[in-house]
């Protein structure tokens, strides 16, 4: 096909209910657009199709059936036929008989996949009613080859069956959401005017730059640069101008100047450009280079020092359709094959859009996306049925596949690596400094992370070292994670002086004077006190505290219980477990602890459950309750020197007690750790049980889904042949109103089937003689011949026709024929009968 010739391809996917979505489809569809349209849908392999013969009726443009190696011509509408899969090379259509008694599950990803790769910008691609998420696959590579998508919305039209509309919109890659009788006319808008044709054909930079100013170009630099903080001056100037003519076409505006204007006035748009030029062709070991280096410098790693009782751990957030999660599972499965005796391997893939999921656990490609991946790998990590390559069970057994939010849902935790590429480019800022503190809460000490080649963790570098800048690959650094605390005043209450609120009047007020001052007892009179989570971490201190705590040795920790005095450490922890594993109060009364001056202080420690709201994060309070004044080291010896034996038995009683509560402490933690493996062990049992029978109802989902789409097909190949044989039947009925020949329809037998007007004032016959043998009537003429000659007749397959004399004195001519549709059997005879002039 050359330059000039290129006209729009336009595939469309389809199947349960796209019998009327493409009624809708083509009523809309211009006229005056010189476009081929290719349509493909889930057909029953064993079934003879009469889809042409419907689309016939839609559409004045040719519709025809393909034959293998037709070249596409525009106005002509291409049926792919059943049991084929449809392929396309230098525009002229592929069929690949599928083996006997096989049938393709997802043939408009494989079409649209080809159709993509051989055709560019110049395709696009149309998804309409039909269950499965067949073709989200398929605009993905459109897209990315630079062109047009549209999925249905619902109208009248339907989609009868939205999941695959709904499956291609969740994936972020369609231009339009239409109804199927809008979408030729935003078609025909963007294809009209050849798309811009000061900026389409870039074969050469030259050219480009050439119908493009640098000045204009300079500005649309810059506003990405400003808004999105990347600099696009050093991208590939024709890969730029042609994503920069595409958004130019899908935007509406009328060219390059209209669009920087759009640009300066519209930051979404801003967006959709930077997401546009930031596409990748969608494959298997994307940015193969960063793969390369994930391998050789963090996959060893993971596997250091472990063995078969440990778990690798990984997630990979917004997974869509896969490509990423079985890309790492192969390189992790191929070093855990190298070891001895390695660990488990579990990876956690998630997402929002649960089609997605689903095309992602049955984990069934084109072959197209496997341009990346050597012969040996996919002999060893694929099972190849026909166009389409299927991932391992081995593989997919690795894999979890569930519905989050990284921005709603709570993260995952203790993984060893997050591969979280090209999903930082959609957030916001302000998103962006939620996600990234929480994928580094997710990773264990020293964990890694790895990010699409235009993404960085720059303001994060507190969190994050770089193990590899170039390929994004970072490392969670062991710092102390800030936790949050919730708000303690009702959402309503003020603050005692608020920022901007001032005095009113210029005078204190008395609601302002008492908060002031009972803010100031607060501060000087309470109880030094602190607020812990449930893991005892501190999240608030109040003034004074600072006698009851010390520094630890070691790593920093925000641990109460590790940082209390030596004298207060083990009473501190025991009081704190009470009341957080009770959620109640708990007291410690008459405790005694040395002060750095020397100094001897007798206190309580109370743990009191703070009230909070049902969605936050339960809280505690612990008091120091220091009642009395400290006592003098010397005043405390002599009395100690009075009350010597009676101190000796009391400590002693305390040691016993608290070796026996240290003894209960460990039993119990030795049970609840025997408890915590077995419950481990189980949820790993079930989880594989749940994973088995998830893979069985896909499969049973699969089936009912394909049954349904053939019910629906016949369904449709029948209601046009009732109303074909209604149109019949009417048009038989009045080709017998409108002649004067007499004409009775027999059957084998020779009993009355139908007849003519004609016929019945010759025999007098009525309607309610159906049935009745035509013998049984009286004739002007004798019918004694007729049984012998009918049959004769019916035998031969010839026509019969002789001239009789009547008994009115009239001649009749009488012409008996067999009846029989063609190739089968003979059902009875016509018999005209003609009364001949005197």
């Amino acid at each position: 096909m050359t330059t000039q010739d290129r006209f729009p391809i336009i595939g469309i996917g389809a199947s349960a209910g796209g019998i009327e979505a493409m009624r809708a489809f083509f009523n809309g569809f211009p006229q005056s657009l010189d476009a081929a349209v290719i349509v493909v849908t889930h057909l029953n392999p064993e079934r003879e199709s009469l889809l042409t013969e419907v689309l016939a009726r839609f559409t004045a443009l040719k519709v025809e059936n393909i034959i293998d190696g037709v070249l596409v011509q525009p106005r002509h509408v291409y049926v792919m036929p059943p049991g084929v899969t449809l392929g396309i090379q230098d525009a002229r259509l592929i069929t690949t008989p599928l083996p006997p008694g096989t049938r393709e599950t997802k043939p408009v990803d494989i079409f649209f996949t080809k159709l993509a790769l051989d055709q560019g910008e110049r395709v696009v691609g149309v998804i309409l009613s039909g269950g499965d998420g067949d073709g989200a696959i398929g605009v993905k590579a459109i897209r990315e080859h630079g062109g047009l998508t549209l999925a249905q919305v619902g109208d009248e039209d339907g989609p009868e069956t939205p999941d695959m509309p709904f499956s291609a919109m969740r994936t972020g890659y369609i231009d339009f959401g239409l109804r199927a009788s809008e979408m030729g006319a935003r078609i025909a808008e963007s294809y009209l005017g050849d798309r811009e044709p000061s900026l389409s054909g870039f074969d050469n930079a030259d050219s480009a730059d050439a119908t493009v100013s640098e000045d204009l170009l300079a500005d649309i630099y810059a506003i990405l640069r400003r808004q999105v903080g990347h600099d696009f001056a050093g991208y590939k100037p024709s890969t730029f101008l042609r994503r920069l003519s595409r958004r130019i076409s899908v935007s509406g505006s009328a060219g390059p100047q209209a669009y920087l204007d759009l640009l300066r006035a519209n930051s979404a748009e801003v967006a959709a450009l930077f997401r546009d030029l930031l596409i990748g062709v969608t494959k298997f070991f994307r940015d193969a280079a960063a793969f390369d280096a994930l391998s050789a410098l963090v996959i060893p790693l993971l596997f250091e020092g472990r063995g078969p009782d440990d778990t690798v751990r990984v997630w990979v957030p917004a997974c869509s359709t896969g490509e990423e999660v079985y890309s790492i599972a192969i390189l992790l499965r191929e070093h855990a094959d190298t070891l001895p005796n390695p660990p488990r391997i579990q990876i956690f893939a998630t997402d929002i859009d649960e089609r997605s999921l689903t095309v992602a656990r049955f984990g069934r490609y084109p072959r197209a996306y496997l341009d990346a991946v050597s012969p040996e790998r996919i002999a060893r990590h694929f099972v190849s049925e026909a166009e389409s390559v299927v991932i391992s069970k081995k593989l997919r057994d690795m894999c979890t596949f569930s519905p989050h939010s990284v921005l709603r849902d709570p993260p995952f935790s203790r993984l060893d690596l997050v591969s979280c590429r090209n999903l930082l480019i959609y957030l916001g800022l302000a998103a962006q400094e939620q996600v990234l503190p929480i994928l580094h809460y997710a990773l264990r000490p020293s964990g890694y992370l790895f990010i699409g080649m235009a993404e960085n963790v720059t303001r994060f570098e507190n969190l994050f070292a770089t193990v590899e800048k170039k390929h994004r690959i970072f490392q969670a650094r062991n710092t102390i994670r800030p936790v949050r605390l919730p708000s303690m005043l009702d959402p309503d209450r003020t603050g005692i002086l608020a920022a901007g609120e001032g005095r009113r009047r210029s005078g204190t007020t008395h609601a302002t004077l008492r908060q002031v001052v009972e803010a100031e007892i607060l501060i000087t009179f309470s109880p030094p006190h602190a607020v812990v989570t449930r893991s005892g971490e501190a999240v608030h201190y109040s003034p004074r505290i600072g006698d009851y705590l010390e520094i630890a040795s070691g790593q920093p920790t925000q641990d109460l219980a590790a940082m209390a005095r030596r004298g207060l450490r083990l009473e501190l922890r025991m009081v704190l477990s009470e009341a957080i594993e009770g959620n109640r109060l708990a007291v410690r009364d008459d405790l005694e602890y040395t002060l750095p001056d020397g100094r001897i202080r007798k206190l309580s420690l109370i743990v009191k459950p703070l009230a909070m709201t049902a969605e936050a994060e339960p809280l505690f309070l612990v008091v120091f309750d220091d009642a009395a004044s400290p006592i003098d080291p010397t005043l405390r010896r002599a009395q100690m020197n009075g009350e010597q034996n009676e101190e000796i038995a009391r400590l002693e009683r305390e040691l016993t007690d608290a070796r026996e509560r240290m003894q209960a402490i460990v039993e119990e933690y030795e049970t609840s750790l025997e408890e915590l493996k077995s419950s481990n062990e189980e949820m790993h049992s079930v989880n594989e049980e749940a994973q088995s029978a998830n893979e069985e109802l896909e499969a049973s989902k699969e089936e009912v889904q394909s049954i349904n789409e053939e019910l629906h097909t016949v369904n449709t190949e029948l209601n046009l042949k009732i109303d074909l044989m209604d149109q019949m039947s009417d048009d038989q009925e009045a080709l017998f109103e409108s002649t004067e020949l007499a004409s009775v329809f027999l059957d084998k037998s020779l009993r009355i089937r139908s007849f003519t007007r004609a016929a019945a004032d010759i025999f007098n016959i009525v309607p309610s003689d159906h049935g009745r043998l035509l013998s049984n009537f009286s004739a002007p003429f004798s019918l004694v011949w007729l049984p012998d000659e009918a049959y004769r007749v019916m035998v031969e397959r010839q026509t019969s026709e002789r001239t009789i004399d009547g008994l009115d004195g009239a001649r009749y001519r009488i012409r008996l024929t067999a009846t029989a549709r063609r190739g089968a059997e003979v059902s009875g005879v016509v018999a005209n009968f003609v009364k001949l002039a005197e």
